[in-house]
């Protein structure tokens, strides 16, 4: 069996494929700055492309969580043209994506981007605001325990607009 996570940011779902195939979909928050692709650490856009789960943590303050690796390639790239990261950091990016391992976190273009529960959070928050994580894919809590159930580490996944 083989998973494919698919985020649709402007439908506010993730799909969950199984072989080609939609198994489930799932209502979803983000970032505050949801419309915009993430490109600078602080900016609480979810990023936009192709990645992968390069961690699952058991023990997230959003109760489970899966890291997507971020920033990827493209974002790299963009990142040294803009004098974001230097040359060093730029390697050591594109050296983790082609082992599969988590690229590194805390660059100018930020990092630590993961699909998440909620904790003790509403997916729609208190005070109505509907995106409210710092940049992050968030799920109800007995969502995220199925999505963290089925994927595994390296599993694809792809952010839309």
């Amino acid at each position: 069996m083989s998973y494919c996570i698919l985020i649709a940011k402007r439908a506010r779902t993730l799909d969950l494929i199984l072989d080609g195939h939609l198994e489930h979909r799932y209502c979803i928050a983000l970032g505050g700055n949801a419309a915009a692709d993430k490109s600078v650490e602080g900016d609480h856009a979810t990023p936009l492309g192709e990645f992968y789960v390069c961690a699952k943590n058991p023990r997230s303050k959003y109760f489970l969580s899966l890291c997507i690796s971020y920033p990827n390639a493209e974002d790299a790239q963009r990142g040294l043209a803009a004098n974001l990261i230097g040359a060093e950091e730029y390697g050591q990016i594109l050296a983790a994506l082609h082992a599969g391992k988590m690229p590194p976190q805390h660059t100018r273009l930020g990092g630590e981007i993961y699909i998440h529960g909620r904790g003790v959070k509403p997916i729609e928050g208190a005070s109505g605001e509907k995106d409210w994580t710092r940049g992050c894919i968030a799920l109800d809590n007995s969502d995220m325990q199925e999505l963290y159930d089925r994927i595994d580490i390296g599993d694809p996944l792809r952010i839309d607009p």
